[in-house]
């Protein structure tokens, strides 16, 4: 259905569009390459060793946990690779930064520590690098955001295409529920909810997710309003489609544009409604990184620690402005009028 949107002639022509606006291409990559260094963040950012040979023995720290009596250690549960002794012949190759987003730099007078060579944004109050805990972060963030529009574009979609399709009473009832639906303070009672049970970020995206799906099924039961009944619908008919053939081979792929539209704006707000929870202690479970977190650190600390404010506050904004720019370049390769 997707592939049937982008593979058309139309397609083409809306992507290359996109590409002639140049900021948003440039954001798509920046983006990517923000999304690929979250999810490689064990091999940059670690106090394990990406590589090394050990007595004879390769190992790769980073990505597998060996037990501290492979090295012959047996007085603790957890290997402190600094200390090991290397002979000759052996090595190690560490990661870019040598801190884990849990570990707390003893080394520091104070928390929170202002930036060093060993610390480059500086410690947050519990002593741990705050490039790290911003770079693990930003797996969260985008993998919230992108779980919560997925789930919600599908219950948006199947709901407002089954109004928008069948209509009479069916869209009747349905928009009601939906109007008495969307005069719930969502936000309010997203913290209710969350207050009541353990956070964790698969819960998070459902509790999300029971009404961010109010706005899709408006696009979409608007659209198929609208397409229900035209020529290429009722030729369908003619012919003795199905309906299931004409919802997902005619109807609903010419339905989604509006979706696409507004897909990287809608993930952009949700980064922000995920920094939001976390800063006021309602999101992720302490101590995951968080983006949030270490705003709501920066409030504790905003005269001694300028750092835990500028730091994860440019993450955010550079984000969100990369995703909006991506947006509009979307709408701009969306817009009817160019078609």
């Amino acid at each position: 259905m997707i592939e049937q949107i982008f593979k058309s002639e139309l397609g083409k022509k809306r992507y290359r569009r996109f590409k002639k606006r140049k900021l948003a291409v440039i954001s798509t990559y920046l983006l990517i390459v923000g999304i690929i260094l979250t999810f490689f963040a064990p091999v940059i950012a670690n106090n394990k060793p990406i590589v090394m040979r050990y007595q004879g023995k390769v190992f790769f720290p980073s990505i597998m946990n060996y037990h501290p009596t492979v090295f012959g250690i047996t007085d603790t549960l957890e290997t402190d690779y600094r200390n090991l002794k290397f002979e000759n012949g052996d090595f190690e190759l560490w990661p870019l930064i040598k801190w884990n987003p849990y570990e707390s730099n003893t080394q520091v007078e104070s928390y929170p520590g202002a930036p060093t060579k060993d610390n480059w944004f500086g410690t947050d109050d519990r002593g741990r690098d705050v490039l790290t805990r911003l770079l693990y972060g930003f797996k969260y963030s985008i993998g919230y955001a992108v779980l919560v529009f997925s789930l919600t574009f599908l219950i948006g979609t199947i709901l407002g295409s089954i109004m928008g399709f069948i209509g009479g009473k069916v869209d009747f009832l349905g928009q009601r529920l939906v109007e008495i639906m969307s005069t719930v303070p969502q936000f309010f009672l997203l913290i209710i909810l969350i207050s009541i049970f353990a956070p964790n970020l698969y819960l998070l995206v459902a509790i999300s997710s029971l009404f961010s799906w109010i706005g899709i099924s408006y696009y979409v039961r608007a659209e198929f309003l609208k397409n229900r009944k035209r020529e290429f619908v009722e030729a369908a008919r003619a012919m003795g489609a199905s309906n299931i053939r004409i919802i997902f081979k005619h109807i609903l792929p010419n339905s989604l544009t509006p979706i696409i539209t507004f897909a990287p704006f809608s993930i952009a707000a949700h980064i922000t409604g995920l920094a939001s929870l976390d800063y006021l202690g309602f999101g992720l479970e302490v101590p995951t990184p968080s983006w949030g977190e270490l705003l709501a650190q920066a409030q504790k600390n905003y005269t001694i620690a300028w750092w835990l404010a500028v730091y994860p506050s440019l993450a955010l904004f550079t984000t969100l402005t990369l995703l909006n720019l991506i947006g509009e370049g979307v709408r701009d390769a969306m817009d009817p009028s160019h078609t």
